[in-house]
């Protein structure tokens, strides 16, 4: 994405901050104009104070007097245009972040998997801060910048032209070191970027699985990769402050050179009687001074906005991806009350290049308990995901009651499902909020009763604040307290479908035995897919589905498929029984 268009885009932002912008604006110039009027009055005063005993005091004071109003009324100027810039910027900050957020959740599962959670983190809070020290930067100082120069430009023309004409020859050579500085430090502000953000995913990386790295004795190997990025980070930061570093004393040398030509030339005007006064050489000093002040500035801006376009340019690459189509043309509604589920002819696979789930036929009817069995990268999971809609398939249909569930909402297609997976998410907050999740207006007495039915209100009773206690992923709960929880918030929604995804592999074979119990009960007239690998969910269910190399090659009961001496068989011989 090249710089134009991300400024373009970024543009869209400003449209409810007009008012305001043109207020400060109005302010800039204001301030502007009143700073580049104390120069000359200061020129009147020394022209007013020709030698001694020859000095127009009442003239001198009422300069004084002016050139003091002037600054008071800079400085109020000045105060109330950095709150407006100030409230400017976080706005549009606020925007852009808040956007990004509620993008992630429309994004499709699919980018969430290929993309790193620390890199898209750090897109969100450490991209966006630098975006908005750079944005506010450019607020304050580009437009005043640009009043300064042309109104020195006009204040020197008044007063000498043929000086300024010297002033303006020199004047390119900071327009060579901005643009030099420019070209240098974009390319090296956005590998610094790209290299922080794989700084931040690799930290949160070892951080989730520091038991997974002790227990293997890698952490030297862990901090010598870590060492690597850094290394690399370390060196992509010194270029670019190198560069960025390098604007000030440039662009001061060109100030100096501009300031040492209007000195000697006005000095010699001066002595030679070429029409100068002493006041218009100091007030002209003044404003060549000012003049290659905001170029200095500018330059300085220049620099912390190519930060600011590269962080933009990556937090508008997440906002602009596509997301997931919530509805379609020919969206239909689903009954509240629904369970038969089919599939024809699906086929699926993550990669163009490895095929996974080929001509897939199902026919679940309502009520069915489907376990799904099969090795390790067989699909079962995969299978889970499309029923959700998490993917959708590459060919053939999903049907929900009849209906293909490309033609609904995902939303309302999801609602149908009640989802416990291996994987255990618990939200920071109270253990009641947790499990009303899905549901945030159950009352503490339903709460209650769906963690009885998870057999999880005991060890929640045990907890310092009991249903209040706060929690989050990393509060110290074992992982079998944690999935009871997942399971009681699947318990409270009470959903007409239900999908079980190794729900149960974290809970010791007592409590499993117990949920199983509560499980029965709520499968009870409702359509359930069970991926299970312990023989008592399996031997349960009314049908099983043996996937190998995402095909279904063997369905039926757990003593139909037994007789058949097939590839269930060597599963249940190889592990199954074993439990």
């Amino acid at each position: 994405m090249k710089n134009g268009e991300i400024i373009r885009k970024l543009l869209k932002y400003l449209k409810g901050s007009r008012r305001y912008l043109a207020i400060s604006l109005i302010l800039s110039g204001i301030i502007t104009a009143l700073t580049l009027l104390i120069p000359i009055l200061t020129g009147f005063a020394v022209d007013n104070i020709v030698e001694k005993n020859n000095v127009d005091m009442p003239a001198v004071i009422r300069i004084i007097v002016i050139i003091a109003v002037a600054t008071f009324i800079t400085a109020i100027a000045q105060w109330i245009m950095n709150v407006i810039n100030n409230r400017v910027t976080y706005t549009i900050v606020r925007k852009v972040r808040n956007e990004a957020f509620e993008k992630i959740h429309a994004l499709p599962i699919a980018y969430l998997d290929s993309h790193s959670s620390g890199d898209i983190v750090n897109r969100l809070i450490s991209d966006v801060d630098q975006f908005a020290e750079g944005l506010l930067m450019g607020l304050t100082q580009v437009f005043s910048s640009a009043l300064t120069i042309v109104g020195t430009l006009a204040f020197m023309v008044y007063i000498d032209w043929k000086i300024t004409l010297v002033v303006l020859l020199v004047t390119p050579l900071s327009f060579v070191v901005a643009s030099f500085i420019a070209k240098k430090t974009y390319s090296m502000f956005r590998l610094r970027s790209e290299t922080q953000g794989e700084a931040t995913a690799y930290i949160d990386e070892m951080i989730a699985g520091k038991g997974v790295v002790a227990a293997f004795a890698k952490e030297d190997d862990v901090n010598k990769k870590f060492e690597e990025i850094n290394e690399r980070l370390n060196a992509a930061t010194l270029d670019a402050v190198f560069y960025s570093s390098i604007t000030n004393p440039a662009t001061r040398f060109v100030n100096s050179l501009v300031y040492a030509l209007v000195g000697l030339s006005g000095a010699i005007s001066v002595v030679s009687g070429g029409g100068m006064t002493v006041g218009a050489l100091s007030s002209f000093l003044s404003y060549a001074n000012q003049y290659t002040k905001p170029f200095n500035e500018i330059s300085g801006v220049v620099t912390e906005l190519q930060n600011a376009i590269v962080c933009a340019g990556r937090i508008l690459e997440v906002i602009e991806e596509e997301e997931e189509v919530s509805s379609c043309e020919n969206e239909m509604s689903i009954p509240a009350e629904r369970g038969m589920v089919t599939m024809d002819n699906v086929s699926f696979s993550y990669s163009e290049d490895k095929k996974l789930i080929e001509n897939l036929n199902l026919e679940v009817k309502k009520g069915q308990r489907v376990a799904i069995v099969g090795p390790t990268g067989c699909g079962k999971t995969t299978l889970i995901n499309l029923l959700m809609r998490f993917y959708d398939v590459d060919s053939g249909q999903i049907k929900v009651e009849g209906v293909d569930v490309k033609n609904m909402p995902r939303h309302n297609l999801r609602e149908g499902y009640g989802m416990v997976l291996q994987e255990t998410w618990l939200r920071g907050g109270t253990v009641k909020e947790n499990i009303a999740f899905a549901r945030p207006d159950a009352t503490d007495e339903e709460i209650i009763e769906a963690a009885k039915k998870a057999h999880a209100h005991s060890f929640i009773k045990r907890l310092p604040e009991g249903y209040d206690t706060v929690i989050n992923d990393n509060s110290g709960l074992s992982q079998g307290q944690k999935q009871l929880l997942c399971i009681a918030r699947l318990m409270l929604i009470d959903p007409p479908m239900l999908i079980l995804d190794e729900a149960t592999s974290s809970i010791d074979t007592r409590t499993e035995m117990r949920i199983q119990k509560a499980f029965a009960t709520l499968m009870e007239g409702r359509t359930s897919f069970i991926v299970a690998h312990r023989l008592s969910t399996i031997r349960e269910a009314d049908v099983i589905l043996v996937m190998r190399d995402g095909k279904i090659i063997e369905k039926g009961n757990h003593e139909t498929l037994m007789a058949k001496n097939g590839f269930y068989t060597e599963l249940y011989n190889a592990g199954l029984n074993k439990e």
